[in-house]
């Protein structure tokens, strides 16, 4: 660990950041006992590879398809000892995915993929006796453009403007991609890592190369040194494994009957994050893809004039796996059926859905990883950590929220009298006083008293709030400063890696970034983590 660095965890409940069914997985809470496979933990781990031993995982096209895409790569003797190390029965995955978003877009793209490579650095040491590979899964055939299109930094936002279709990651680099790397450039090359970070860019997004190919090298050259793997899923070869899967869900709607149970049963105590269609693939080719919908005897690619008989359909999924791209429902199962996995790390949205899918996998036969909730991290900076010194606070205050830190700023330092507990106390006595005489006369009189008394505290608890907004306007210098901070570490009033990318850190810290977060990062504790520069240290 870099000792000019503190790391403090905390539960996510205290983060106030979560969904309840995020904060309700990491508590192990019974209702949702019965919605996914093995408990986070090396027991739970273990457990998971016992099932998958059982599992007929194809490790040849595994490992001859990843020995392809690495064949041009010189100096990654890390990546091609874990690529051959695939091939033996006791190697098993640690799996993390997300989408070829440009230059990685926010800050928890590269929080999971340091989380899975710690775990798999964690498990190789808990259990010696089996092997562990990271590997990136990348959603390259994402179609959401404005999701995947832009980055900010330090809250000014940059956006690749294309009119490209299809698949995300089959789009080409083009001019005004480059543009925006220039763009870019402006602001990190005054950073002392800033030129290299922009040449990195330039050396990958080059003009025509696919989306894909841009990131995936992008996220190899950024995390070689540490062995991970990057598996590219839009290929003919991985996806011949899924015909029987496929078949079943055009022709069966399956996972859609299956899912759509599981998603009721769920939907009983949270709301469910993923919709299962009657059929959930789309149909990829060139810059297309489109959902496959069922028209009465035939099958229409929506919105073209493509439309498939029965039979055309079968020869399309025979002679063509790779034009068949599976939706969020059958994303997992892919991603399970063509990698030995025994633990899968994501975002609370993402662990929503997967919670979705565990019958799914029981149908199959397919063992349902250990599910995770990837590591998240508050990275304090020093102008950040200056100003909470004048504030005299903590970091771990700022989860309280901008308004009750006010509040309580206002309260301590405010020389006038902002509560009127005195004055209710002597409310309280006199409507006693008057219950007690109107009662002789008529009870129901009663009633009316505590009524008028109901309205008048009311009114005291509003005369409350407006006295303390009026003091508030007196302390407009620590609102500003609040202000700061949370624009900061809060943006729009979620976490900063929600939002923010990773370069700027990087650009001012180089690799050394990386291996902070590695440092900080926890394995299956599932903790929020803090990380701010060490106070120095108290004088003896």
């Amino acid at each position: 660990m870099d000792t000019k660095f503190q790391f403090q965890y905390l539960p996510y409940s205290q983060t106030g950041k979560f969904t309840k069914i995020a904060l309700d997985y990491v508590s192990s809470a019974p209702a949702l006992k019965d919605f996914y496979g093995n408990q986070v933990s090396v027991e739970g781990i273990k457990s998971t590879i016992s099932e998958r031993k059982n599992f007929n995982t194809n490790r040849k096209i595994l490992v001859d398809e990843f020995t392809r895409q690495y064949k041009d790569f010189e100096n990654c003797d890390l990546i091609k000892a874990n690529i051959e190390a695939l091939s033996e029965e006791n190697t098993f995955t640690i799996c993390t995915a997300h989408q070829p978003n440009i230059f990685t877009g926010h800050l928890y793209f590269i929080y999971k993929i340091l989380h899975t490579i710690k775990l798999a650095d964690f498990l190789k040491n808990e259990l010696p006796e089996y092997n562990f590979v990271p590997v990136f899964f990348m959603g390259s055939e994402d179609a959401d453009v404005e999701e995947l299109n832009h980055i900010e930094l330090e809250g000014e936002k940059y956006v690749w403007e294309t009119k490209q279709t299809g698949a995300f990651g089959r789009m080409k680099v083009d001019e005004a991609l480059l543009k925006l790397i220039e763009k870019i450039s402006g602001r990190l090359s005054v950073e002392k890592y800033g030129s290299h970070l922009i040449d990195l860019l330039k050396k990958c997004y080059t003009k025509n190369a696919s989306i894909e190919e841009a990131t995936f090298l992008f996220i190899h050259e950024l995390f070689k040194e540490f062995g991970l793997l990057i598996l590219l899923p839009d290929n003919a070869a991985f996806k011949k494994e899924m015909i029987s899967v496929f078949e079943e869900d055009i022709f069966n709607h399956t996972s859609s009957e299956i899912v759509s149970k599981s998603s009721e049963k769920l939907a009983e105590n949270y709301k469910a994050q993923a919709y299962p269609r009657e059929i959930n693939l789309f149909y990829l080719k060139d810059n297309l893809r489109n959902r496959i919908v069922p028209v009465g005897d035939h099958f229409v690619v929506h919105d073209t004039d493509i439309v498939f008989s029965k039979e055309e359909m079968k020869a399309e999924l025979q002679q063509h796996p790779e034009r068949f791209s599976p939706n969020v429902i059958l994303r997992g199962l892919f991603q399970e059926i063509i990698l030995p996995d025994v633990a899968w790390i994501g975002g609370g949205g993402e662990l929503a859905y997967w919670l979705q899918l565990n019958e799914l996998f029981k149908n199959y036969k397919v063992p349902f990883p250990v599910l995770i909730l990837r590591n998240s991290f508050l990275i304090v900076e020093e102008k950040y950590e200056r100003l909470l010194q004048k504030l005299n606070l903590k970091t771990i205050d700022l989860f309280k929220g901008e308004e009750n830190i006010l509040n309580g700023i206002v309260n301590k330092e405010t020389s006038s009298i902002l509560n009127l507990d005195k004055q209710k106390k002597e409310f309280d006595k006199i409507y006693n006083e008057i219950k007690s005489i109107v009662s002789f006369i008529d009870t129901t009189l009663e009633e009316h008293t505590k009524a008028l008394e109901t309205k008048q505290m009311k009114r005291l608890a509003a005369l409350e709030k407006k006295m303390l907004r009026a003091e508030k306007r007196k302390f407009s210098d620590q609102k500003n400063q609040l202000n700061k901070i949370f624009a900061g570490l809060f943006p729009g009033d979620g976490l900063q890696e929600r939002t923010e990318n990773f370069m700027l850190f990087y650009s001012r810290m180089g690799n050394d970034f990386f291996k902070l977060l590695y440092d900080a990062s926890l394995t299956l504790e599932q903790e929020f983590c803090i990380i701010e520069r060490r106070g120095e240290e108290e004088p003896e």
